[in-house]
């Protein structure tokens, strides 16, 4: 058959999580929404398709974007600050955001015979020969480069690179327990909403992203938090109240929670820019609820970049947009004012720019 073709290639890979329904149909237990994938065809994200009967991804290694990116710009604000993240996606989404700002490639289908394959050998030497500290998998939702994340994950691990994702959160338990297993030190989960917001805008349950969170935790994942505020659909009282609380619930009140300036793109170009005021708003709902770093994002300048100590008051970390401008936490991680210990995971990289990001 003509799709049997594709077995060969290199990037086309049999998927790690799926069952065997019937002789015609494959489930994929890749993310929670367990495509039932006819014979021929291709699940809702169209990177993994049945092939004879049996499942397989279509994008293993075909890279679509490659930087070498700040790890400020994920956003992590507590992990390995000022270093950089070999950072590659690939393409399709299983979602439907329509505020996507990496449409162009999240909307694509793959095209296995085009690939730009990269083999999980090359990607690793590159982190090193990059001077990076390590990965991550992003740009489109990473979750579409499962199997590709766990083996290189694995090699990363080998030679001493963190491994992170920034990620809508949608995998199964199953997955987020495999990428945990190969080597993920570090998940930047994105919440898009309530659960109005996410079933219509995103047609997915921000329940299941809230588990991960939690499950992302208790495995010993560093978690932080982000939601891009959009006028008219979550930028409500109520709706940033119900973030901040499932935030404590599920991440805790030290995990950093970002609330990030909205851009009109994609099908939103009609819908106008996020107030200042807003993300301002969100920051004290936040804060008043309990979460003890909060932060905004896409205001480069704004004082709610930094870092200041919970205790004190103190400024630890100043920022400018992703650069990294002066840090003062004490190598034993405490603000050198009053002792109060800072949840930061490796240490501080000063960094100059890298030429790939400038």
């Amino acid at each position: 058959m003509e799709h049997e073709k594709l077995l060969g290639l290199p990037n086309v890979q049999e998927s790690r999580l799926h069952d065997l329904a019937d002789g015609r149909k494959v489930q994929c237990k890749v993310c929670e929404r367990r495509c039932m994938i006819q014979l021929g065809k291709v699940g809702f994200c169209r990177t993994r398709m049945n092939i004879g009967g049996n499942l397989y991804t279509l994008v293993y290694g075909d890279i679509s974007s490659i930087e070498a990116n700040p790890i400020e710009k994920k956003p992590f604000f507590h992990f390995w600050p000022g270093s950089y993240a070999l950072t590659i996606g690939t393409w399709g989404c299983n979602f439907t955001c329509p505020w996507c700002q990496n449409y162009d490639i999240s909307m694509s289908d793959p095209e296995p015979q085009r690939a730009n394959y990269l083999s999980p050998e090359k990607f690793v030497r590159m982190i090193g020969g990059e001077g990076c500290r390590g990965c991550s998998i992003s740009f489109n939702e990473p979750t579409m480069l499962f199997e590709y994340s766990i083996d290189s994950f694995r090699l990363a691990r080998e030679k001493g690179f963190y491994n992170t994702f920034v990620s809508n959160g949608y995998m199964t338990l199953d997955a987020l327990r495999m990428l945990r297993e190969a080597g993920m030190d570090a998940i930047k989960f994105d919440v898009k909403g309530n659960e109005e917001a996410v079933r219509r805008y995103c047609g997915a349950d921000v329940n299941v992203v809230w588990r991960n969170v939690g499950e992302a935790r208790r495995m010993g994942m560093h978690v932080e938090v982000v939601t891009l505020v959009i006028p008219a659909v979550n930028d409500d009282e109520d709706s940033l109240r119900e973030i901040a609380r499932r935030h404590l619930r599920e991440a805790g009140p030290e995990s950093p929670l970002h609330f990030t300036q909205f851009y009109p793109t994609y099908k939103m170009t009609d819908r106008p820019s996020t107030p200042i005021e807003s993300i301002e708003r969100a920051h004290r709902i936040a804060v008043e609820e309990g979460v003890k770093y909060v932060y905004a994002g896409n205001m480069p300048g704004h004082r709610l970049e930094d870092t200041y100590c919970p205790n004190c008051g103190e400024l630890l970390i100043g920022r400018l947009g992703f650069e990294v401008k002066s840090y003062a936490i004490t190598h034993e991680k405490k603000c050198p004012r009053c002792g109060q210990g800072i949840p930061i995971v490796g240490e501080y990289v000063k960094s100059t720019p890298h030429p790939w990001f400038t």
